[in-house]
């Protein structure tokens, strides 16, 4: 199965359940990042050394203060250097060197970082909608698609924030911490214990801030995916809220959901807005602690003048950068959350896919259902189905809603696995057959077709990464679309819109056929086809279908009798249950259940009375 570059990286700790949820998000993160190892290094090595020319200019301040003071007795002037204006001179060529230089990092870590977390974030998503592909709809329809939309993109982003800014300023704020705190050490033991003192009560802070911001972030992102979700969903029915004149009633329920969302952050903002005031109280205890217990120390002579300057100064580098825990937390803070919402959805498990047979080509195209049972969670839908359909026939499925035909194609196209018995092509059981390769035999076209926001060609060539123009012609002529795509301005070249909005549903449905018929299949599958369409469409498609059948296997469930009346065969489905088999004539002769269908829909029979 196809992986992006990082998927090993990501799925090495996720062997067990309970182990993935033991491993700290912070180390999941950077598994993801492993594969830029380098990049990661040299961001960090770009923070350090511009926190150390950051810090420089504090202790050069010092310096020239005590060569303004001390002049020829000064620190330089021990140094061999004693005329004091060649001290001033050296001071601002150091000045000048250090400022470029802090500049240039400033520079380089901005853009080592900041490309850090466009490649993390560019892989992440992909990764994530690479797996997504990978699980089997069973999977997918049990998850949300506002959260599923939320995880792809608002937590991806909030990761990318976090690399963006928030690494850098941890790694800054604790080399600061050890670079002003090795000076104060150096300079005065005693004054670096006062200055040092609302370090832990800060740290302790920050991490009790934290703990209790981590729930209240996971709430938010789970009220934003509902709004993501409440909003998708409303946009996609917006006719159907219109026709029933719901604007008021839905109007109120986003505002419920947004409301909701607003509710969350405003809990975690409380917590997050009291951070930096608490800090600031901390820091205030350490610079006060300097100014005055170092200011004592000068007057008394233990402490020079330049020294003193140099610490008041660096007091502030010590402990300000603190103040950006509010920030730092904050973002921290959500871009673990999101890590672990983007890690639950990687630990889905996909659909298996171990198979290594292949068909004879070219295929036959006979299929085969042996025993088939499928339930749904614990409802049972299929019961011991048995068919067999010789390459080459058109086989319809007819039945009820709920009967079970539709279950049957998601079997052959492997979207799920029996429970019991063997869906085989050929001889050879599904199971067997890597899912790309048996989906490379069928062609399938759904009730609904999802149609791709390009060209009516793109859409016909849908999944061809080399587009034959010849193919995807006699593909629309074959499916009767040639006519009303030549009729538009741009001929094939013209857009469908999002969803295919800009084509009526039976043009929809004869793209959707012309896509089948492009890949030139053994095996065509439609699902309901004709089951939304009007009559001259239907007529259309039943036309299109009579020249596909020639040479492949079709198998078609349809609501609309007349679609299969051509039939073969025709099996009735009734409660997972192949009721009756034959044609047509067969079937009405009988005089069973299909009878009674074909009754009710050319008008022979009272439906209250069926």
């Amino acid at each position: 199965m196809p992986r992006s570059a990082i998927m090993p990286a990501m799925h090495e700790p996720h062997d067990t359940a309970g182990g993935a949820a033991a491993i700290h998000p912070l180390r999941r993160l950077a598994g993801h990042a492993r594969q830029w190892r380098g990049q990661v290094w040299r961001a960090s090595t770009f923070s350090v050394l511009n926190k150390v020319f950051d810090v420089l200019p504090e202790i050069l301040i010092g310096v020239a203060v005590d060569v303004v003071v001390h002049q020829r007795d000064s620190f330089l002037a021990g140094l061999g250097l004693v005329d004091p204006v060649h001290q001033l001179l050296l001071l601002t060529a150091l000045t000048i060197l250090v400022w470029s230089l802090e500049s240039l990092t400033e520079y380089l870590l901005a853009l080592n970082w900041r490309n850090l977390a466009q490649n993390l974030q560019h892989a992440l998503r992909q990764d994530a909608y690479n797996h997504l592909q990978q699980l089997s709809p069973g999977t997918l329809h049990g998850q949300r698609s506002g959260r599923l939309m939320a995880v792809l993109n608002e937590d991806v982003h909030q990761v990318e924030r976090f690399l963006n800014t928030g690494a850098n300023d941890l790694i800054q704020v604790a080399v600061s911490s050890l670079l002003v705190g090795a000076v104060f050490f150096v300079l005065s033991p005693g004054l670096a214990v006062l200055a040092f003192l609302p370090v832990p009560l800060i740290l302790f802070g920050a991490f009790w801030f934290m703990g209790r911001l981590a729930p209240r972030y996971a709430a938010a992102r789970r009220a934003a995916a509902d709004v993501s979700r409440r909003l998708s969903d409303n946009l996609h029915g917006m006719s159907t809220i219109q026709a029933y004149t719901a604007e008021d009633f839905e109007a109120g329920q986003v505002a419920a959901s947004s409301d909701a969302y607003r509710q969350r952050n405003a809990e975690a903002i409380r917590i997050a807005a009291a951070i930096t005031p608490v800090i600031r109280i901390a820091i205030l205890l350490g610079f006060v602690a300097t100014l005055l217990y170092g200011g004592l120390l000068t007057l008394r002579g233990e402490l020079g003048v330049g020294a003193y300057s140099a610490l008041v100064y660096l007091t502030q580098r010590l402990l300000w950068p603190l103040t950006r825990l509010a920030e730092m937390t904050d973002l921290y803070q959500r871009a673990m959350t999101s890590v672990e919402r983007v890690d639950e959805l990687l630990r889905l498990p996909p659909a298996a896919d171990s198979g290594r047979a292949r068909l004879s080509e070219p295929a036959a195209g006979a299929i085969g259902f042996t025993g088939i049972d499928f339930a749904y969670d614990d409802t049972p839908v299929l019961h011991g189905i048995d068919l067999e359909i010789p390459a080459g026939h058109t086989v319809g499925l007819v039945g009820a809603t709920g009967s079970g035909k539709s279950t049957l194609l998601k079997l052959l196209l492997r979207f799920e696995d029996p429970d019991q018995g063997a869906v085989s092509i050929d001889g050879v059981d599904v199971r067997d057959l890597p899912r790309a390769h048996l989906r490379g035999h069928i062609g399938y076209v759904a009730q609904d077709p999802f149609l791709t926001d390009g060209t009516l060609a793109e859409n016909i060539a849908y999944g061809d990464p080399q587009p034959d123009r010849t193919r995807i012609e006699a593909a629309a002529r074959a499916a009767e679309a040639h006519h009303f795509i030549a009729a538009t301005p741009q001929g094939y070249d013209s857009p469908v819109g999002e969803r295919g909005l800009l084509l009526s549903g039976g043009q929809r449905q004869r793209i959707a056929l012309a896509r089948a018929l492009y890949r030139q299949p053994p095996i065509l599958v439609l699902d309901e086809a004709t089951s939304a369409v009007d009559n001259e469409t239907e007529a259309a498609i039943q036309r299109s279908l009579s020249r596909a059948a020639r040479g492949r296997t079709l198998l078609v469930v349809a609501h609309r009798l007349s679609t299969v009346r051509h039939a073969h065969a025709i099996h009735v489905m009734d409660a997972g249950r192949i009721v009756e088999s034959g044609n047509h004539d067969e079937l009405i002769q009988r005089g069973g259940l299909y009878a009674t269908l074909w009754r009710l829909q050319t008008g022979e029979t009272d439906p209250v009375a069926a």
